[in-house]
């Protein structure tokens, strides 16, 4: 079939639509959108070579119901462990389970001060321009993941943020009030396959904070049933070893903050602080609209990471400047094939 410019000919003159990658191919060219292309073929290349891949999700992705196509990307095995701040591994369960309570304010640009106090007035918390109910999202979840927390700690059992999400998920406590279909949310799939996981800086999160309100409370007795950001770093280590003595791992890291900064770190801190010998990271890309710079974690290119011990040389690294609501899911397609 020849392509062109969107369609590809069919039988007897029928037209179809083209997949998307194959518009992606035909239009992005220059610059960015070059960038896109080539970050995406190197992602595919490296785990066509046997390679493994990190996701690190930072900003508001979840939100932006990424779970569209980074749940796929998980079923199929295109990612085999996640970073992602507090805030996305809640968020994907509260879009799980209300949904159809969220509002879009598509002219958010024009709130003045009183209409921001008029949707805090109705439990409307705004993201940019969506808004999460409180009442259906934020105390569905409480109200059920309260209940493994306390089961924890009156059995001294300690499990990481996201273990208690996994046992929620699993336990079919919320399934009633599921209005998505499940394949549509990342965290089901990262549970179904008991993805590797690291949520640092979890504390700052409105579970986070939803935990030591049920400590002042008195409903959990015992901080330690909450394992913590260093025993965070100790797992991530000791998954980083196993799979890299078989595999290299790539990092591809969505916007910046500690989502990306905790785990990129792994590797420096087996190389210089437990003094072993281990790979480093074999791809790396990273979306971001932060302003380069040399004074941001955020906004540093690539290059400064060879510095600190993260990427070799060699590695292959590309930064894509644009938004990554936009552009992550364009790059899962072509990994994909969609």
């Amino acid at each position: 079939m020849k392509s062109q410019v969107g369609v590809v000919s069919g039988k007897a003159g029928m037209t179809t639509k083209a997949p998307v990658s194959t518009y992606l191919r035909h239009h992005f060219r220059h610059f960015n959108a070059a960038a896109l292309i080539d970050a995406a073929d190197a992602y595919t290349r490296h785990l066509d070579g046997g390679g493994k891949m990190m996701m690190t999700i930072a900003g508001a992705m979840s939100t932006a119901e990424l779970g569209l196509s980074l749940a796929e990307m998980i079923r199929r095995d295109k990612v085999h462990a996640i970073s992602c701040t507090g805030a996305n591994l809640e968020e994907d369960v509260y879009n799980l389970i209300a949904h159809d309570f969220y509002e879009r304010i598509p002219h958010y640009r024009d709130l003045t001060p009183h209409d921001e106090k008029r949707l805090l007035d109705r439990h409307l918390n705004r993201v940019t321009d969506t808004c999460i109910p409180e009442e259906e999202a934020m105390r569905r979840l409480e109200a059920v993941v309260l209940e493994e927390w306390m089961r924890a700690d009156k059995k001294g059992e300690r499990y990481f943020p996201h273990e208690y999400i996994f046992k929620v998920l699993r336990s079919g406590a919320l399934e009633k009030h599921y209005q998505i279909d499940p394949k549509d949310s990342w965290i089901m799939a990262a549970a179904q396959k008991n993805l590797p996981m690291v949520v640092p800086g979890w504390e700052d999160s409105t579970l986070g904070n939803m935990f030591a309100a049920s400590m002042i409370r008195g409903d959990v007795k015992n901080p330690g049933s909450m394992r913590s950001g260093v025993e965070y770093m100790v797992d991530l280590a000791n998954w980083y070893q196993s799979t890299a003595a078989k595999s290299s791992i790539g990092f591809f890291q969505i916007g910046g903050g500690i989502a990306g900064d905790f785990p990129i770190c792994v590797v420096p801190m087996i190389h210089q602080d437990l003094r072993r010998e281990t790979r480093v990271w074999g791809y790396f890309c990273q979306i971001s609209d932060s302003t380069t710079s040399y004074g941001s974690y955020s906004g540093a290119v690539p290059n400064e990471k060879i510095t600190w011990g993260k990427l070799e040389v060699d590695t292959p690294r590309f930064v894509i400047e644009s938004d990554a609501t936009i552009v992550a899911p364009l790059i899962f397609a072509i990994v994909l094939d969609w």
